[in-house]
Parts: structure tokens; C-alpha cells; sequence
């Protein structure tokens, strides 16, 4: 139960920034302050920005045209995510769009992927529109793919220049205190530090699977959670790291608004702080009360990118302004355990350890060894038949007691789960979702189905184990 550890830790922070914040805000900065730029190179050095007007126009073109295809298309769906135990409904719309196969996890919830074009694969579309959509997109995600690489090596070229400049300067003093400090100043920045020669480990944080396109029309949300810290305004969405991806992996960001009209604008000589017509992506420093936080204002083409460790050392939000805004956000998701081709081949696994009576057919398990059973259960598959060998008489006590603790667990969380997927399905929010978006119990069968290995409801058959083990 790592992850609600994680979530209570995570809650557990965020009523400690807030009693020490009381009724005041925390300072942050836009590009009208003076400060703003040294601010952005010394705290936030691994955000880049990359104005629309460096990106080729023909790519704006294809790209634009592809999220007003799949919104004509009606394929943006509000996410039905859970947060500290209770079901939202998200107010961004979105679509998942990627290798085919992969999945993307947030917030307790598995989306998986509309398949863009790739070699070797033979993907129909329902049209041709859409199939065009998602060969924009994967055009999109080779360019913004190279960007993100260029930029690592030009940061990681800048970084070994201070780290020589340092030394240059600290050149006079005693030899002994120059190792020690420059021992401490490479540990420090061993956390990023990326040899110039290694395309691999670039390629492979920079290689994005899939992208999670968003979209908002912050005029017709009836509600929009106010920032809470900096007092930045409305957010469409709070702040957080991107989960489910690979560590230190690039995040990279195109975002399109529709632009708004001069009046939209609110004058600049009567306003501090962020202009709120326009959209603005929030950066703050995770859990830091002393860093400025930075609203930096995206505008139509603008792409940005978040290099390196950035997402695990630093939060971001997304700040509404008042046009239409479409994003498409390019990830390289952890897709080691999440793909269609894994899942299958768990199961091929677990049924290895399945043998049938060449007379009876009767099914049976060929090992009862603690690791087998650990790595069958964990699948999930041959559960009563585990039941079954344990009520042998021929079992030992001491045998029967390591094979139900071993069991166990893994049955209890399998409840737990169970109960808390049911619970989504049945929540007001999803009985209200139309048909085809509504989450299902599936596999689901009743109690009394002879054919299931199980009950659906674990809960007896817990209680029959722990007695046993008593």
C-alpha cells in the first residue's frame, strides 16, 4: 500500500505549507518583474520555453488542424479520476494517443492509448480525418523528440561550464579545501549530470510513447479551483508532478489557445501579478515556502519542456485564462507492467504453472513453492485450486501456515481493490456518465456462479484463511 503511504505523506505536507502560509500568499513572479529572469536561470533552469514563432509553421498547421478534427470528432472525454478516496470528474476533457498498446496512469486511472501510425503495425481508423489527426501527432512527437534532446545537451554543456568556471575561480585557494569542494560540488550535480557522449540514456528519456492531449473552455466550467498558495487565480489544473513515467524523463508541452480580443486584456498598470486573460503554466520548487514561484504565460504555438528531474523536484499547475486552450503533452510513460503485450504475458505465465489429469482433466498446480505461488497470485488466477492443496491432509502444519502467509496478502489487497472498484462504478458520477464512458466491474460474476474458481466477494473465504492460520 505504497501509494496511499505516498498520498497521505503528500496530504501531510500540504496542511503543514498551508498553517504556515495562514491568511498571507507566497510571493511569485511574471516577466514584469524585475527579478523574474535571474529567478527562472538560478531556481527553474531546466523549464525552456520555446515561443511559437520558432517552430515551423507548417507543423502549427497540421497540429492545429488535428485537435479541432478530434474535438468535431467529439473525442475529448472528462476523466472520472479518484482523489484521497473520492471520485472527481476532471475539469479538462482529454484523449490518450500513442504507441499502440501502452497506457498512461493518473489519479487511479488507466487510459489507454488511440493508436498513432507506426511501422509494423496495421491500425484502421473509422476515418480518414482522424487517421490524418494521429499521423499529426506522431510528426509533432518526432519534432518536439529532437528539441528535447538538442536541449539536454545544451544544458548539460552549460552545467559542465560552471562546474570549470568554479574551479578557475577557486583556483588560489588551499589544496586540500579545493578537493574537498570540488568532491561536494560534483556530488551535487550528479543528479543531473549527463555525459556528453551518452546518446543512448538521451534517447531513451527523450523517447516519448504517447501523448495525453487536453482540452478547456474555462467560460463554460461553472466552478474553477482558486490557487492556493500564490494566490494565481483560476486553475484548471492543480498542482502536482506527472505521474507514470520513466525517471528523469522529459515532459514536453505544445499548447494552443484561441486567442482572445484586446478588451479580453486586463490593463497592465492596474493588475500585479499574472495577466488573467491569458493561460500560464505555475512552477514552484516542491514543499518550499522561500523560492518565488513563476507564472509563465503560454500563447498560441508556445511549446515548452521540462528537462531532467525538473518534474520530481518541482510542482507545476496550469493557470485558466479565458479562450478555448487545446495541449498535447508528450511523456515517456512507465509502460513496463501497463501494455497489452505484458498483461498477456502474465497470464501465459501463470497458466504455466496449471497441469491437467490426462484421465479426469482435472486441474492442478504443478509447484506450491512460496516464489510460485507469490508470482500466480500476484497475476491472479489459480486461487481456489492454492485452497485446495492447502486443505490436503498430507500437508503439515508448518507447510500449510507458509503457504496461507504467503497467500494471504496478496488476497487481501485483491479485496481491497475489489471493494474500491465497485464502489467507482456505483459512485453518482459514473452512473451519470453516458453509456459508453461509464467504468465497468469487469470480469464480475455472483456468489453462487459454480463455474468461478472464487466468490466475486472475498470476504469469507479471508476469514476461513486467517482461521486457519490461528
Amino acid at each position: 500500500m505504497k501509494r496511499r503511504a505516498g498520498a497521505r505523506e503528500k496530504e501531510a505536507k500540504k496542511q503543514k505549507l498551508l498553517e504556515e502560509l495562514g491568511e498571507s500568499w507566497l510571493p511569485y513572479l511574471t516577466p514584469r518583474d524585475a527579478e523574474f529572469h535571474q529567478v527562472w536561470k538560478t531556481k527553474y533552469s531546466k523549464f525552456l520555453l520555446k515561443k511559437a514563432d520558432k517552430i515551423p509553421r507548417e507543423l502549427h498547421e497540421v497540429v492545429q488542424e488535428a485537435f479541432l478534427t478530434l474535438q468535431k470528432h467529439d473525442c475529448f472525454f472528462q476523466d472520472l479520476v479518484r482523489i484521497k478516496g473520492k471520485d472527481f470528474l476532471t475539469p479538462v476533457s482529454r484523449i490518450l494517443i500513442g504507441n499502440p498498446g501502452c497506457t498512461y496512469k493518473y489519479l487511479n486511472t488507466r487510459l489507454f492509448t488511440v493508436p498513432w501510425p507506426m511501422e509494423g503495425y496495421e491500425i484502421k481508423y473509422c476515418n480518414s480525418e482522424i487517421f490524418a489527426a494521429c499521423k499529426a501527432l506522431i510528426k509533432l512527437n518526432a519534432y518536439l523528440n529532437i528539441e528535447a534532446v538538442q536541449a539536454l545537451q545544451e544544458e548539460n554543456l552549460s552545467e559542465t561550464k560552471e562546474t570549470e568556471d568554479t574551479a578557475v575561480t577557486d583556483r588560489e585557494q588551499d589544496f586540500a579545501t579545493f578537493i574537498k569542494g570540488k568532491g561536494s560540488l560534483l556530488e551535487d550535480q550528479s543528479s543531473f549530470y549527463i555525459p556528453r557522449n551518452d546518446c543512448t540514456n538521451l534517447k531513451y528519456r527523450t523517447s516519448y510513447n504517447l501523448t495525453l492531449l487536453n482540452y478547456m473552455d474555462p467560460l463554460q466550467m461553472p466552478y474553477l479551483k482558486q490557487e492556493p498558495y500564490f494566490g494565481m487565480g483560476n486553475m484548471a489544473v492543480s498542482w502536482h508532478h506527472d505521474e507514470n513515467l520513466v525517471e528523469r524523463s522529459t515532459v514536453a508541452v505544445y499548447s494552443y489557445s484561441c486567442e482572445g480580443s484586446a478588451s479580453d486584456k486586463v490593463n497592465e498598470q492596474d493588475v500585479a501579478g499574472r495577466e488573467p486573460a491569458d493561460w500560464h503554466v505555475g512552477l514552484k520548487v516542491a514543499w518550499d515556502i522561500k523560492t518565488p514561484g513563476l507564472a509563465i504565460s503560454l500563447h498560441q504555438g508556445d511549446c515548452y519542456f521540462m528537462l531532467d528531474d525538473l518534474n520530481m523536484t518541482h510542482q507545476h499547475c496550469v493557470l485558466a485564462g479565458l479562450q478555448p486552450r487545446f495541449s498535447s503533452t508528450h511523456r515517456v510513460a512507465e509502460c513496463s507492467t501497463g501494455t497489452l503485450e505484458y498483461i498477456f504475458g502474465q497470464c501465459e505465465v501463470a497458466l504455466q504453472n496449471l497441469q491437467a489429469d490426462s484421465d479426469s482433466a482435472a486441474l492442478s498446480l504443478k509447484s506450491l513453492e512460496i516464489q510460485v505461488v507469490k508470482e500466480v497470485e500476484g497475476i491472479h488466477n489459480e486461487t481456489s485450486l492454492v485452497l485446495c492443496e492447502v486443505g490436503k491432509e498430507e500437508r503439515t502444519m508448518e507447510q500449510r501456515n507458509e503457504i496461507i502467509s504467503c497467500f494471504l496478502p496478496l488476497l487481501t489487497e485483491r479485496q481491497e481493490l475489489r471493494k474500491e472498484w465497485t464502489v467507482r462504478c456505483q459512485c453518482h458520477l459514473a452512473m451519470n456518465l453516458p453509456e459508453e464512458q461509464k467504468p465497468k466491474c469487469h470480469p464480475f460474476w455472483k456468489d453462487d456462479d459454480s463455474s468461478m474458481p472464487l466468490p466475486y466477494d472475498l470476504e469469507e473465504v479471508i476469514a476461513t484463511l486467517q482461521t486457519l492460520l490461528e
